[in-house]
């Protein structure tokens, strides 16, 4: 079955970097556009970037220029690498094939604070 795991997340300093890692199976991530989504507590899961199976890349505008979304079809394996990141981006982080509601992971936890 379809099935996402998230790690890299932790704790850090607000301008610091993270980079995130999505282990993907159950399907061949090779054909499907791929997304990495975000819930911060007591808001709903909001889409923070995707990547097309041709590399053509979408970012919110509150991450756009701090965060890359790539993707390695080979490991299939997703990737979001976070700089300069704002306690604003505290939230957990889970991946999942773009515009699917299905399969959630258990996500990772991004948390930024001084």
């Amino acid at each position: 079955q379809v099935q996402f795991v998230e790690s890299g997340g932790g704790v850090v300093l607000p301008g610091s970097s993270l980079r995130l890692s999505c282990a993907a199976s159950g399907f061949m991530l090779s054909l499907a556009p791929m997304a990495w989504y975000r819930q911060a507590s007591g808001t709903e899961r909001e889409l923070v970037a995707y990547i097309l199976k041709s590399g053509t890349t979408y970012y919110i505008d509150s991450v756009k220029g701090r965060f890359t979304i790539s993707r390695d079809d080979a490991r299939s394996a997703v990737y979001l690498q976070m700089n300069t990141l704002k306690p604003e981006d505290t939230a957990t982080y889970y991946c999942n094939i773009w515009g699917s509601q299905d399969n959630w992971g258990q996500g990772t936890q991004v948390t930024v604070s001084s």
